[in-house]
């Protein structure tokens, strides 16, 4: 990566899963420092290789250049900019914004039909063999089409497209920390993940479509900024706006804002999702970006709901997509509510924590299971099927038979694909309430929990073998090869406790049931996945009545509180397993008692170029070293305004990427000069320096051309972010996630003949708090 100080994950990342150990040789520098002596003791040099897992396989891991290279190409280019092209500019961003909010509506609305439609097929046979009283054949029938449903999913995602298993979620706030994730946003992975989500949902498996939809609209937001796939990307010269990561970042900040959105129809909760879950960096203008995004999704779900209501949609009626409206009811509190309402957000915080706890240890159990190969992948997959289909279809059987109530407001029983009262195995006149929660989709069933004035509908032991069924299903259906989404099955779960804790309170509390099981929904996933202001405004974009804000405020508060008093949230779970180096905001306590010129001192030596320099140099540095930029020193430099000559001058950072480039365009002097600024410009431009793929592999050079000169200086970015070596780590971490840094120059506090101006570079990963530690295992201790 950018350095060859970079460092492995926690052995307890997926590095140890995949049985494979990368250690280097205890490097112990000798404590030579004359200047002062360290307060604390090394362990070993900070240095490890930058290894993740990223669909199936241990990647390699780049970073990110969201800094502007201030080259003198960049320069030049930026002082001849018109205002027209600035308009331009402009325009284009607000244009890609429409289309990824237009697109991911669009394939939104799609996978809603294909679920719908599937699944309503699929369960209107089922109620045909269970009125012939053919149990035996309805099992077969239902238990084959949803393996096979998996199966389809399974493949995909296993020989196709790894990267499109799971929810993608915790990639997607890697690449907007700056991490560059291999292979997670190409046009396989988007069609994967359609298709995927579409098979494992209609499957009746225990995921949802949230979590890919986000990915999704990720995927759609890089293919349109770059101009397509890899292979055939659209040479388009408006495109070259966006050939650059930064920019990249901000339109598939938009794609999952816009994914959210389309999974909820909540337009304000997809842009508060991406601001507090996903996004590392934020400022206005992207805010308002990614709210037209999010527009430009709820117009086309409403355009589509309409046509849909109409009856042209197949079996997609009230279905698909979640909306929850219950602005009917009237809301009213007392005093002794609020117990509760605390007691809900309390055990939403501990089911949370405890959910991840025991998920953190099934994902490793799965790991090894899926290092074993494709076959093993699938049979998992495969298996959880099998046993979710099984359960839905025969847990049911379980439950008896109550009578229909005539002050129902809906028709009982109903054989319908969808319905709050389904017959099932009863007679007329009566409904089976588990088959109600199981034999239906999981949007169906949310909807059937989540249902206000149903007081008696729902014994409690059903609630209780639901809530049971889908603790489990929970657990051992996320991390199997298929696309899947953790908003869903939490929701479930929740909907489930918050049901029992109603019956539970009985005629102690004036709240609907319907309204415990939302807001246990709430505090779970608040408890699980950490989050406050954006779940706050989906769950009431869902429930459409403001009434309800003010005890969703409370219960979510009180459950992530509770929550962080036990482990991290389950997306940072997944990217310690992953071994993601995702750099968190707050620095640990101990980062302010060393500096970062101590971390320099555990580094090898950091390597520099001349500002012109012998092409041999150049290629030898390449080739034996893995760093990603590299110093640019001169020496005998004359300062401007002093008679003084033959100072060293720390002219700037240059990338690999541009030194390849260099190679590459042949730009070798015959002899050792700096060239004037339109030889540059007649050999490089800026949209070709923001190419990345080149390797040095690829590039070859004669032995006559060894020996020629190449002028670095154009090329240079003279404007990096340096830091004195006295600067502790705290400071130094803030820094780099704030700005969005790949190195960070230190420089020495002591100026003088003889004294280098670089003492090293930091790169993500030597920031990182468990490599920190490798090097300096003292500083844990209390």
């Amino acid at each position: 990566m950018e350095e060859d100080s970079n460092h492995l994950a926690n052995p307890e990342t997926p590095h140890s899963l995949e049985a494979e150990t990368y250690e280097e040789e205890d490097g112990r520098d000798p404590e030579s420092n004359s200047l002062r002596q360290p307060l604390l003791k090394r362990n070993r040099t900070l240095s490890s290789t930058p290894l993740a897992l990223v669909g199936a396989k241990v990647s390699h891991i780049e970073s990110l250049d969201y800094e502007i290279n201030e080259n003198d190409l960049f320069k030049h280019d930026w002082r001849r900019r018109s205002k027209v092209q600035v308009l331009q500019y402009i325009f284009l961003k607000w244009s890609l914004a429409f289309l990824v909010g237009l697109l991911t509506g669009l394939i939104a609305t799609l996978i809603n039909l294909a679920i719908e439609n599937i699944a309503g097929y699929k369960l209107l046979a089922i109620v045909g063999f269970i009125e012939e009283g053919r149990y035996i054949s309805g099992l077969i029938f239902f238990t084959g089409i949803n393996f096979f449903l998996t199966l389809i999913a399974a493949v995909l995602c296993v020989c196709f497209a790894p990267t499109a298993a799971g929810p993608g979620i915790p990639e997607i706030k890697a690449y907007l920390n700056g991490v560059d994730t291999p292979n997670m946003f190409g046009a396989t992975t988007l069609l994967v993940k359609i298709v995927g989500s579409i098979g494992a949902v209609s499957a009746g498996l225990d995921l949802g479509k949230e979590g890919p939809l986000v990915h999704i609209g990720s995927c759609i937001a890089s293919l349109l900024a770059q101009g397509g796939p890899d292979n055939y990307r659209i040479k388009w010269r408006w495109l070259r706006y966006f050939n650059n990561d930064r920019d990249r970042r901000d339109i598939i900040t938009c794609g999952s804002s816009s994914g959210v959105c389309a999974a909820f129809r909540a337009p304000v909760g997809g842009v508060l999702f991406a601001l507090e879950e996903v996004a590392t960096w934020w400022r206005s203008a992207l805010l308002w970006r990614t709210f037209f995004s999010t527009a430009v999704v709820v117009v086309v779900l409403r355009a589509f709901i309409e046509i849909c209501n109409s009856g042209k949609c197949g079996l997609f009626g009230t279905g698909g997509l979640i909306m929850f409206d219950v602005s009917d009811v009237k809301v009213s509190y007392q005093a002794m509510d609020v117990i509760p309402i605390i007691i809900i957000g309390i055990i939403g915080g501990l089911l949370g924590s405890l959910y991840n706890h025991v998920l953190h240890k099934v994902l490793r159990v799965y790991n090894l299971i899926n290092h074993k190969g494709k076959m093993h992948k699938l049979l998992l997959a495969l298996g959880v099927s099998l046993f979710t289909s099984v359960c839905q279809y025969c847990l049911p059987f379980l439950a008896q038979c109550r009578a229909c109530d005539p002050s129902f407001p809906e028709t009982c029983p109903t054989n319908d694909r969808s319905g709050n009262f389904k017959q099932f195995n009863c007679p007329d006149g009566y409904y089976n309430d588990l088959a109600t929660l199981l034999l239906t989709t999981n949007d169906d069933a949310v909807r059937n929990i989540f249902s206000t004035n149903t007081t008696n509908e729902f014994h409690v032991t059903s609630i209780l073998i639901f809530f049971a069924l889908y603790c489990i299903l929970g657990l051992i259906t996320f991390g199997i090869a298929v696309p899947s989404g953790l908003f869903l099955p939490i929701i479930l779960m929740g909907s489930g406790y918050g049901r029992l804790l109603s019956m539970a309170m009985g005629s102690y509390t004036n709240l609907d049931e319907g309204l415990f099981a939302v807001l246990g929904a709430a505090s779970l996933m608040a408890g699980s996945m950490r989050m406050t202001v954006s779940l706050c405004v989906i769950f009431l974009e869902l429930k459409n009545n403001l009434l309800l804000l003010p005890i969703t405020m409370i219960v979510l508060l009180i459950a992530k509180t509770v929550g962080d008093c036990f482990n991290p949230s389950i997306y940072e779970i997944i990217l310690e397993l992953k071994g993601l180096p995702f750099l968190d905001a707050n620095p640990e306590p101990w980062m302010r008692n060393l500096t970062v010129g101590e971390l320099a001192d555990v580094k090898p030596p950091v390597v520099t170029l001349c500002g012109v320099e012998k092409v041999s140099r150049i290629v030898d540095v390449l080739r034996n070293t893995t760093h990603n930029a590299f110093p640019i020193v001169d020496q005998g430099v004359p300062v401007p305004g002093m008679v003084a000559t033959g100072a060293t001058e720390l002219h700037g950072l240059i990338l690999r990427a541009h030194l390849v480039q260099a190679l590459k365009k042949k730009w070798f002097l015959p002899e050792k000069r700096r060239t004037e600024e339109w030889e540059v410009r007649e050999k490089f431009n800026w949209v070709e320096l923001a190419e990345r793929e080149l390797k040095i592999e690829q590039v070859a050079v004669t032995r006559d051309e060894m020996e020629m000169y190449v002028d670095l200086h154009p090329l240079t970015n003279t404007t990096p972010f340096t830091v004195v070596e006295s600067l502790s780590v705290a400071k130094a971490l803030v820094l780099f996630r704030q700005v969005g840094l790949r190195h960070l120059l230190i420089v020495p506090k002591y100026q003088g003949a003889g004294v280098a101006p670089v003492v090293g570079i930091l790169t993500r990963q030597d920031l990182r708090a468990y490599n920190i530690l490798s090097a300096f295992p003292h500083l844990e201790r209390p």
